[in-house]
């Protein structure tokens, strides 16, 4: 609940807010001294022999040293068709196709390098018809505040949601403001800009063409069927029938972390559910083995978002695929035959800290050994039979996450999750296969790694999830009503608490959406590249993806939120990363793999910042999940993720920047986390309890 004194400091910015817009116009009118430019220019004829009137429409509202779409319609004239010569300044000359008397130019109205003030018109000259068009263009420098704010906000108000709303807010308020000619109504045209435009416009954004595109309403329906996936595998019993196999492997200590690392592994397709159903699950069997509730939570956020993270099929992929496509849609230059899922299983090969996350627990586990906070929790119950440590009332009040166990009398059958799971993972893999399939690239001289990654690069993704997603649901169901386990009408209730659990996660995704088309619009991109210098080095270019995952990592500690994270970043980094490695001189073949990283690098921070953060919410599931004291588990926690984390950055994300392969990061990185431990770790003396 946001407190009176956020709600305060919003009306705040809020109230400041017209004031700064006023005083940045009256500052833009003393240097440009311009009007501002809405509507047609009709072109005044220079040569009389010309039978036409040209008119010329310029952007509603004009982003200053970022290109722009000008129209052109030539009437009265024999000219419907054909080439036209549009010149401008004197200087530039673009050769323009008419269609049905229409046709459009890219321009760029930059500072004038002596001045450093923006042109007050610019001259066109069509066909003997010359005009200095009046412009005000918006600096490009305001292009920061709508993702700045978000981000600022974020650490305020500890709320991802309010934080995007209010950069989107500023974002609409700020274009439409120029449009209005630096009136204050604009600003209340922005706000309602925000649903209208942006809003809708990321629900149902338009395609080339004109044509609507379905990627966005993808996404949301996918998310909303693994919810309700989820939920009804777990209240049929299916769930905690896998788990049961599993957990049949602990005897010992060392074999209980073992297997709650494997349960977290086999429960990647939700980082929520995997918290809290092996939290829950497993947490009477490491307290008969003497494991501290420490180390459960640990093993448990520490599987939770980076299995999330990493795996093909979860409810995380249709949020990475929406994000990555719509980062790239941004980028005029980008490869088209680059799809987001081709790119985010490219980008998996330097996701070097969720996979280190998740052997490093393993490490743990061989060695037998802990170091920091975490061993003092260990030697406590291993030793003095002492799971959590003594709790005062109000920590006793800590009680476990939401109940996600099996409906009353509900076989624990794991076929009843396995055989959904499977038909979910098959489905997927064969919707790529057969949306991409190419007889071509399969008949080719290619090796078959290569034709599969032609093959699924040119798939229909969205409709790969769509169809796998379904059919799993409607599998699940099926299983649950000839068993009697549940009847027709209590499996679509639970399938629509399944859908009510993603709708926070939803509402971000959306809200993340407007943001990116805000930055888009805005060139935010072009402006921090334009920071960075016109002629960046490729050592600068190189060095993008770990500057991208500690400023990742330091946004998701702020705000508790990987969603969050990547919603605010990947529209930001994919599209200056690409722009830096252009401006370098760097070609596509050399920058794709820096590009690859860059978007591991969003994700990998993302988990890592959610990791450290108290207030994250996959941290706060776990430790209720685990029924450990939420201070005690961030406490302990915390050393181990740095350590992953710089290991992560220095010994992997760094050197494969450079070119250093996989094969040789990777064995390094193992290795030098190996060391830590056995430099720093100690073994806890004493044995668990045996059953």
């Amino acid at each position: 609940m946001i407190t009176r004194t956020i709600i305060s400091k919003l009306i705040f910015c809020l109230f400041l807010f017209p004031f700064l817009l006023s005083a940045q116009t009256e500052v833009d009118t003393l240097m440009n001294g311009e009007e501002s430019l809405v509507g047609e220019v009709d072109i005044a004829p220079l040569v009389d022999s010309y039978e036409g009137n040209v008119f010329i429409t310029p952007p509603k509202v004009l982003i200053g040293d970022k290109e722009a779409e000008f129209h052109i319609k030539i009437t009265n004239t024999d000219k419907a068709v054909g080439t036209v010569e549009v010149i401008i300044n004197d200087t530039l000359t673009r050769n323009v196709q008419l269609i049905d008397s229409v046709g459009t130019f890219m321009y760029k109205v930059e500072k004038d390098t002596a001045t450093h003030r923006y042109p007050q018109s610019v001259k066109i000259a069509i066909e003997g018809y010359e005009q200095d068009v009046p412009v005000k263009p918006v600096p490009l420098w305001l292009s920061i505040l709508p993702p700045l704010l978000a981000i600022l906000l974020a650490l305020i108000f500890r709320e991802v949601v309010i934080s995007i709303f209010l950069g989107v807010f500023l974002g609409a308020a700020t274009i439409a403001y120029y449009a209005a000619g630096g009136d204050w109504w604009g600003i209340g045209q922005g706000f309602l800009d925000v649903i209208s435009h942006y809003i809708i416009n990321a629900l149902a954004p338009v395609g080339d063409g004109g044509a609507p595109d379905t990627g966005h309403a993808s996404v949301i329906v996918f998310t909303l069927l693994i919810g309700g996936l989820v939920a009804i595998i777990s209240r049929n019993g299916g769930m905690q029938g896998v788990v049961n196999i599993i957990a049949r492997m602990a005897r010992t200590a060392r074999s209980g972390q073992f297997a709650t690392w494997l349960m977290g592994i086999a429960i990647f397709f939700d980082d929520y559910a995997n918290s809290l159903v092996v939290g829950n699950t497993m947490r009477p069997i490491t307290d008969k083995l003497k494991i501290s509730r420490e180390k459960l939570a640990y093993i448990v956020d520490s599987t939770a978002a980076p299995v999330a993270a990493l795996a093909f099929i979860t409810t995380w992929i249709g949020a990475e695929l929406g994000y990555i496509s719509k980062a790239t849609e941004q980028i005029a230059s980008f490869p088209a035959d680059q799809s987001a899922y081709g790119i985010f299983l490219s980008s998996l090969s330097y996701a070097f800290y969720p996979v280190l996350a998740l052997l490093f627990i393993l490490i743990l586990i061989w060695t037998g050994r802990d170091f920091g906070p975490m061993l003092g929790a260990e030697r406590r119950a291993r030793l003095g039979g002492q799971v959590s440590r003594d709790l005062n009332a109000a920590e006793e009040s800590q009680t476990g996450g939401e109940d996600l166990s099996p409906m009353p009398g509900a076989p624990t059958r794991a076929l009843n999750a396995v055989i959904p799971i499977l038909v979910l993972i098959s489905g997927v893999i064969l919707g790529l296969l057969f949306t991409g399939w190419d007889d071509a690239v399969w008949a080719s001289d290619k090796n078959i790694f290569q034709k599969l990654s032609d093959i699924i690069g040119n798939s229909d993704s969205y409709k790969a999830l769509l169809w796998a997603s379904v059919s799993a649901i409607i599998v699940a169901i099926f299983l649950s009503l000839i068993q009697g386990i549940m009847g027709l009408r209590t499996a679509i209730d639970t399938m629509s608490t399944g859908f009510k659990a993603m709708l926070p996660a939803l509402i971000i995704l959306v809200l993340a959406w407007a943001l990116a088309q805000i930055t888009q619009d805005m060139g935010t991109a072009t402006y921090l590249a334009n920071q960075i210098g016109s002629e960046p080095s490729e050592n600068f270019v190189r060095l993008m993806p770990s500057i991208t995952f500690l400023l990742a990592a330091a946004v998701a500690f702020s705000t508790g939120s990987s969603w969050g994270t990547m919603a605010i970043l990947y529209p930001i980094i994919l599209s200056l990363t690409w722009k830096l490695g252009l401006d370098a001189g760097m070609d596509t073949e050399s920058l794709m793999p820096i590009f690859y990283n860059a978007v591991s690098a969003v994700l990998a921070g993302s988990v890592f910042g959610d990791h450290c953060s108290p207030i994250s919410d996959t941290t706060i599931l776990s430790s209720l999940a685990s029924d450990c004291n939420h201070v005690d588990h961030v406490r302990t926690q915390l050393p181990y993720a740095i350590v992953v984390g710089v290991v992560a950055t220095f010994v992997g994300t760094i050197p494969a920047a450079f070119g250093w392969p996989g094969y040789l990061t990777f064995p390094l990185a193992i290795a030098v986390l190996v060391g830590i431990v056995l430099l720093l770790g100690r073994k806890i003396e004493g044995k668990a309890v045996k059953e």
